[in-house]
């Protein structure tokens, strides 16, 4: 009889848990994640390989239950963050990941650019028209643009730049309707939309967040295959990567080298979140040498955080301060071949 009321008890009790894990609440939890060679998933026409490699790091990220926020509660690399901190206020489950899959996109296109000019090489870019990340809720593009949408005309005339589209659409005023272009799925629509005022600007619009959408046009050419990671933290090592392959020798010295960054199209490398969680994440994968965001020795820089966790985890591996992508070049022109 008691072993019933035991099987019972545990199966409610299990059944419990196992519903209320598909509650989410208004949080999202990171914690480490990995560490990835770049060079089978970057390949630059007839490029040079490596006797070391290049990684990239990144974090885990997800949606908060009860058990994986108490869990993250009583771990030291795990944090939690309020929903707000992550999403946009009016901003979709999808449209955070599109805006996080374009992040990484456009990093690329801007680790290609360092990383050909610093090789001497030329880069071409072909504009495509203005990329739509986020729908504003009640407004008139609701229910007729959908993120991920490419805008390539305005009343049938094209543009050279976002600032080109903005002027086209705000000259117009609230009341006015245009004919938008697009393309959605590689399919080319058109609709016509009522302009309403925009409270932010003042000025007539159809209510998108947007960004430029280009493409990069290279000899060699260079394909880079992230698949489903986002966000721009993987810019600068993307350009290492690149660059390595471009040039003769090997900058990687027989090294394991992972490290994180945002890169500017000037080489700049800029400060990016949970450098602590990458950190693990590089120790984890047996890294020997880590490139952080120096911000020109801000106190409260990357790096400087960066060697704080490499002191708390007890890691052999070396943390190098790194404010652009010639210094990274620099420093690992200088090192000595791995024994």
């Amino acid at each position: 009889m008691k072993r019933k009321i035991w099987a019972r008890s545990f199966f409610v009790l299990a059944l419990l848990v196992l519903v209320t894990s598909f509650i989410q609440l208004p949080y999202y939890v990171s914690k480490p994640g990995m560490a990835k060679e770049l060079e089978p998933i970057i390949e630059v026409e007839n490029g040079d390989s490596a006797t070391g490699s290049f990684m990239l790091t990144t974090i885990r990220m997800g949606k908060a239950n009860i058990y994986t926020y108490l869990w993250a509660k009583w771990q030291k690399y795990q944090h939690i963050y309020p929903i707000e901190d992550i999403r946009r206020d009016d901003e979709t489950d999808r449209e955070y990941q599109l805006r996080q899959l374009y992040l990484m996109d456009n990093s690329k296109q801007s680790a290609i650019e360092v990383a050909y000019q610093h090789a001497g090489l030329d880069v071409n870019y072909n504009y495509q028209g203005v990329y739509v990340l986020n729908i504003m809720e009640g407004m008139p593009a609701e229910g007729k643009l959908e993120a991920s949408d490419r805008v390539t005309k305005v009343d049938g005339k094209s543009f050279q730049s976002s600032e080109q589209f903005i002027d086209m659409v705000s000259s117009k005023s609230e009341g006015d309707s245009i004919s938008l272009t697009f393309e959605r799925n590689g399919e080319q629509r058109e609709t016509d939309i009522e302009l309403e005022k925009i409270a932010a600007t003042g000025k007539a619009g159809v209510g998108i967040t947007l960004v430029d959408d280009k493409e990069i046009s290279v000899d060699p050419e260079v394909a880079i295959d992230t698949s489903e990671i986002g966000g721009p933290s993987a810019g600068f090592m993307f350009s290492l990567e690149i660059y390595n392959q471009l040039v003769e020798g090997d900058l990687t010295k027989g090294y394991e080298i992972a490290g994180t960054g945002t890169i500017s199209p000037d080489g700049t490398v800029g400060r990016i979140g949970g450098i602590d969680q990458k950190i693990v994440a590089a120790d984890n994968a047996g890294a020997d040498i880590f490139f952080a965001p120096n911000e020109n020795n801000s106190n409260k820089s990357n790096y400087k955080e960066a060697v704080k966790t490499a002191k708390d985890i007890d890691t052999d591996m070396k943390i190098i301060p790194i404010d652009t992508f010639a210094d990274a070049v620099k420093y690992l022109e200088g090192l000595e071949n791995k024994s």
